[in-house]
């Protein structure tokens, strides 16, 4: 089609040469040159050769004398002629030129562009969870691939991770082959703009993903998709990735080995504190009912020697809770309750802390949400018995629970010193206690990160905000089935 429609453009302007009266061959000659070089830049170089050819073919029958023929009469015609020829060839190979040049500049351009936008999306990976299955989809994402498989030798076999629409099957033992020749002498071939260890199995290419001079690993796509030099570069990009995010994983296990490291020290001073003071109350209680005491005495000392144990228990209770966090371990038993239930239950839980203290509470019996109620309980314990801590005795706590279609609500109101905004973020972590707690009232900081727990092992949520007066407000959440309770006959 290409080459009717250059043949017919020659045959056109040879015509409108022609209707035009007193037309002398060099215009003629010049006006068909102007129609090659068209040619060479709309098309491919082979196309304005054929047009070249049929031109002069055209010039000399049509504008030449004897017009009408193919014999030239006067020698310097041929000249004439012949320079008319390499003029039109040389021409269209100079324009053929530079429009390849021209493409290969538009090409490099756009292969610098995905480079560059496969480097930020590697930049912007901050996970080390699927890193390596997201960049193999950059990759054939940002370079319109097919198939593409980031391989990498592991303990046993290799680790694939498939990036493209098909995934890119290759067998392992092409692979180890692949690797050790791609360990071996290092060159570069300038002609290629690629280095040495490419390797083509069928219909697919290994490229050696290598960091400095050492092969980590292969990119697999397609044969063709790209040239050995863009292979080549993606490959750098991707080699890089793949130490960045080895380099995440190991930083991210040396931060969470040191955040166990302060966990531990923290909670042994924190146990180490909170026992103390307990077991030095009960052994002063026991002895002193060794005494000679009134019947009166005697009973406060034991009292008081059963309040430290209740609060003993509620830390070990504390800690087998923690345990239970996160150790994924914490069993889901859903029942029938009212919401006056599950605050009863919890009331009860921290009998010993909200004693002393007034309640109002405003809890709904009609209605029943089918949830589990002990971790239920046990997470709205947490927030009463902080309350309880920071609310003055002379202060009511407030306490409201309802259900609706969401499922279970539950509000805690002290009139305490309040929240520090700027601690809001950090208030759920476990044993972080902010600077005006530190001042009020002692603790381990463990009872709202259990809280959290529970409430994230049955999709609730608890959050924390200052009430409108004083005090803070301490808000919870858990998603279950509401009905209204049937009505005894």
């Amino acid at each position: 089609m290409l080459v009717i429609a250059a043949l017919g453009a020659v045959a056109a302007a040879v015509t409108v040469l022609r209707l035009i009266p007193g037309v002398n061959p060099t215009t003629a000659g010049f006006a068909l040159l102007v129609l090659v070089l068209l040619s060479a830049t709309v098309g491919p170089q082979w196309i304005a050769v054929c047009v070249a050819v049929a031109s002069t073919l055209s010039f000399n029958y049509f504008f030449f004398p004897p017009i009408g023929t193919f014999s030239i009469s006067e020698s310097h015609n041929w000249v004439s002629l012949f320079a008319y020829l390499m003029t039109a060839i040389i021409g269209s190979n100079l324009s053929a030129a530079a429009q390849a040049r021209t493409r290969e500049a538009i090409a490099r351009r756009n292969e610098v562009t995905r480079l560059f936008d496969l480097t930020r999306d590697v930049l912007l990976t901050s996970e080390t969870s699927g890193a390596l299955d997201a960049l193999a989809r950059h990759v054939a994402r940002r370079f319109e691939l097919d198939r593409v498989a980031i391989c990498l030798p592991a303990d046993h076999g290799w680790s694939i991770h498939q990036g493209g629409a098909a995934p890119a099957a290759v067998d392992h033992e092409p692979l180890n082959q692949a690797l050790a020749r791609a360990r071996g002498a290092l060159e570069f071939d300038a002609h290629r703009r690629a280095y040495g260890g490419q390797v083509q199995i069928g219909g697919t290419v290994l490229v050696p993903l290598r960091h400095g001079v050492k092969a980590v690993g292969l990119l697999a796509t397609d044969a063709g998709a790209l040239d050995a030099g863009a292979l080549d570069a993606v490959a750098g990009v991707v080699a890089i990735a793949v130490e960045r995010t080895q380099f995440l994983g190991e930083r991210e296990a040396a931060a969470m080995e040191r955040q166990r490291g302060e966990l531990a020290a923290t909670l042994l001073a924190s146990i180490s504190h909170d026992l103390k003071t307990p077991l030095t109350a009960i052994r002063v209680a026991v002895e002193n009912l060794r005494d000679e005491l009134a019947i009166e005495e005697r009973r406060s000392q034991a009292d008081r020697a059963i309040a430290e144990l209740v609060r003993l228990t509620r830390l070990f209770e504390d800690l087998l809770d923690m345990a239970r966090i996160d150790a994924a371990a914490i069993p889901v038993q859903r029942e029938w309750v009212t919401p006056a239930d599950i605050v009863d239950a919890a009331l009860a839980h921290v009998r010993h802390a909200v004693d002393g203290h007034a309640l109002r509470v405003d809890a709904d019996a009609g209605q029943v949400v089918n949830l589990d109620a002990r971790l239920t309980a046990v997470a709205l314990s947490h927030l009463l018995e902080n309350a309880a801590r920071y609310s003055p005795p002379t202060r009511d706590i407030i306490v409201e629970a309802r259900a609706d279609a969401a499922g279970f609500h539950a509000t805690v109101i002290d009139h305490g010193p309040g929240l520090d905004p700027a601690e809001l973020d950090h208030l759920f972590e476990r044993f972080y206690r902010g600077r005006r707690a530190q001042q009020h009232a002692p603790g381990t900081g463990m009872g709202l990160a259990i809280t959290r727990g529970l409430l994230n092992a049955i999709g609730g949520q608890v959050w924390a905000e200052n009430a409108a007066g004083a005090g803070a407000r301490f808000s919870m959440t858990v998603p279950a089935g509401t009905r209204a309770l049937p009505v005894e006959a």
